[in-house]
């Protein structure tokens, strides 16, 4: 097995990535998210590629890729938890300085790169948040591009837009902790206009996923 701890988001949660274990003791509540192409096995049921689920005291088989989140909903008192990690973490605007993100309560972990996969909690102070519709990722010049985003704090919803334009919403998932929404993108990485909206104050991973001939972003 290779478990590999992601200090992203401590003190507040414990995230790793595991690879290649044939089977594995989840014990605490943990929100588990496959990445493989494959399926996990948990009991007579199975966890399909990008999909997440929460598990408790239970044996999962089959692990090829997956990110384990733990401690998230360790606190009591998430207005404090929110309020501890507004102190910690940057503004999203100042770590990226993109437009859209200027004047919005919302908050970003330290990203950590492991091979191609990129990961990141962000915290969403405002509702409504208002972040702003995007649909690129500069930073990814080669088509391919994949991410998807995992509650782990309140709720929120992934909104699918056919224009720049929240009236042309013609998509909306819901979010609640231990759910990733449904990829978005096609074979190319082309993604529809969208953005994440708080329903609670939230706290959420995004996971990024480049293809082979793209490299990670030097910061």
């Amino acid at each position: 097995m290779t478990r590999q701890q992601l200090d992203i988001a401590e003190p507040f949660f414990s995230v790793s990535m595991v690879s290649n274990e044939t089977s594995l003791r989840i014990t605490d509540r943990t929100i588990v998210l496959n990445l493989a192409d494959g399926p996990i096995r948990i009991r007579e049921q199975k966890l399909g590629s990008l999909q997440s689920v929460i598990l408790r005291d239970t044996e999962i088989e089959d692990v090829k890729h997956a990110i384990l989140v733990e401690r998230f909903d360790d606190h009591r008192d998430e207005a404090s938890l929110m309020e501890e990690v507004r102190q910690t973490w940057p503004s999203a605007f100042d770590v990226r300085g993109e437009e859209r993100l200027r004047g919005i309560g919302h908050y970003m972990s330290p990203k950590i790169w492991i091979g191609q996969i990129g990961v990141t909690m962000y915290h969403s102070a405002t509702v409504p948040l208002n972040v702003g519709l995007h649909r690129d990722h500069a930073f990814c010049p080669v088509p391919g591009f994949r991410e998807v985003h995992t509650q782990i704090v309140g709720f929120g919803k992934m909104q699918q837009c056919r224009e720049r334009d929240v009236d042309t919403l013609y998509l909306e998932e819901l979010m609640a902790p231990g759910t990733t929404h449904r990829p978005m993108y096609d074979d190319q990485g082309n993604y529809p206009w969208h953005q994440f909206e708080t329903i609670t104050p939230s706290i959420f991973m995004a996971v990024e996923m480049l293809p082979n001939g793209a490299s990670p972003p030097q910061l």
